[in-house]
């Protein structure tokens, strides 16, 4: 009967014809080596080295490789955004041509810097990442350290989050925590242990309920102490809010029950795009501040259409450069429906962007103010803004926890602000960067996941993290 080299008979479908029990004589079959891969979930850790051919593999390749990948993916992630936000930038500006050409210059160098960081952050995490776990690996053998291995190798290799810069990013790290704290739910689901523990994260709507408190917080913290947000992402309000100040200053001053001394400014920065208003002081509802001289209707409409425009740029690259990672192998097959799947990805996601700024306005400065209770307050505030979160049944499920773990990792760190400057929480002056042992903790819960059980993960990571850390997949 023919058999292939290594021992596989061809004409029986490459079944293995060595009958042999000598483990000597069978690790010298290459395909008997190879019957032993691990499957997606298995409970055996697939990045070890000593289930595959060791000619298959170049460890020092493999570190090598798994650093490129990780730069390309930071770099282009970061660059993506940064260069979108710089030609959005440039295209709003309307000072002077020199003061233009400074300002492009370090516009562009802060762009080139900021993606050089994330991508040597992300390079040099998959590369320390795979360096430990290939040396732990050799060093302790592959079935005493399977467990553990992975938790080490990911806790050594979050230390590189401290490449970004020397300003904390807690809201990052509290983002990725947050993350691992899904996967290990799904661990616990699994679990006979504590399923019955875990059961309640199962709940279909959870992710639209986090979005609405985190909504209420973040909003109502960028309306009445707009200092506590973190400034990149006070500044992604700014825009996307697309309220002046003024505007911002009255709503806060009738619902901290402030007097109402900026109303000149107000009516003054409304003139200066043609809206003749006269604003009355004793107003009890912010309305008229809001949206000037039209109705409800009509402002939702125009705000709508201002607010997609602006969101549309911010999604683009979102969705562009990891369908060039993720689908790469079948972007030269079929090229039409990934890019209209990626064009309906972003004009969804657009949209709720969009939708949500425009409810929020809605919210407190009708709804709750005016339509029930007729009067605007810090409570009001807080209950208004938190049907915005609804916006978020706009993305499809498998986005909707990712993005309401991002806002919630915002609204956490904010929360915690709030409290500290209020004096309900001390300030931590010793723990210096708190956000790299955060980060460090939930990467190696990360790491772990996808090491040992890699069923908790959706397929799209799966096929990104395989590729970066090399991983080959099973015949």
């Amino acid at each position: 009967m023919p058999t292939s080299g290594d021992g596989a008979d061809t004409s029986t479908g490459g079944r293995c014809t060595c009958s042999s029990t000598d483990e000597n004589q069978i690790d010298n079959c290459q395909h008997c080596r190879r019957s032993t891969l691990p499957s997606s979930s298995s409970s055996c850790s697939l990045l070890s080295l000593e289930s595959y051919p060791a000619q298959d593999y170049d460890k020092l390749w493999r570190t090598y490789s798994a650093s490129i990948k990780g730069f390309t993916i930071g770099a282009g992630l970061k660059g993506g955004l940064a260069i979108f936000a710089l030609l959005s930038r440039l295209r709003r500006r309307k000072s002077s041509k020199k003061a233009q050409m400074v300002s492009s210059s370090e516009g562009v160098v802060f762009a080139l810097k900021e993606t050089l960081r994330y991508g040597l952050f992300l390079g040099t995490f998959a590369g320390t990442f795979v360096s430990v776990d290939e040396i732990v690996s050799a060093w302790g053998g592959h079935r005493r350290t399977a467990k553990w291995r992975s938790l080490l190798a990911g806790a050594i290799a979050g230390p590189s989050m401290l490449l970004i810069g020397n300003t904390q990013h807690t809201s990052l790290a509290i983002y990725i925590l947050l993350c691992a704290t899904v996967l290990a739910s799904r661990c616990g689901i699994k679990s006979k242990l504590f399923g019955h523990i875990c059961k309640p994260l199962t709940w279909a709507h959870g992710d639209i309920f986090l979005m609405c408190l985190s909504s209420s917080q973040i909003l109502s913290a960028y309306i009445l102490k707009q200092d506590s947000l973190h400034p990149s992402y006070k500044s992604f309000l700014n825009k996307h809010g697309g309220k002046a100040q003024v505007i911002l200053q009255g709503v806060r001053d009738l619902a901290c029950g402030n007097s109402l001394v900026n109303l000149d400014a107000i009516e003054n920065h409304y003139k200066s795009s043609g809206v003749d208003i006269k604003l009355d002081p004793q107003m009890k509802v912010p309305c008229s501040i809001i949206h000037e001289n039209q109705g409800c209707g009509e402002h939702f409409i125009s705000f709508l259409i201002q607010a997609y425009k602006r969101a549309l740029p911010v999604y683009l690259p979102v969705y562009l450069v990891p369908a060039l990672i993720v689908h790469r192998q079948g972007l030269l097959k079929r090229p039409n429906t990934i890019f209209a799947k990626g064009l309906l990805g972003t004009t969804r996601s657009s949209l709720f962007l969009s939708l949500q700024c425009v409810v929020s306005f809605l919210g407190y400065g009708h709804v709750f103010s005016s339509g029930l209770f007729k009067r605007c307050n810090i409570p009001m505030v807080a209950l208004g803004t938190f049907p915005t979160g609804l916006a978020l049944a706009i993305e499809k499920k498998s986005r909707r926890i990712e993005i309401s773990l991002y806002c919630l990792a915002r609204a956490i760190e904010n929360f915690f602000t709030c409290m500290a400057d209020v004096g309900y929480l001390p300030r931590s002056e010793k723990l210096k960067r708190a956000d790299v042992v955060i980060f460090s903790t939930a990467t190696a819960i990360i790491m772990h996941c996808y090491a040992m059980e890699r069923d908790v993960f959706k397929s799209k990571y799966l096929n990104v993290l395989d590729w970066v850390f090399g991983v080959p997949l099973p015949p």
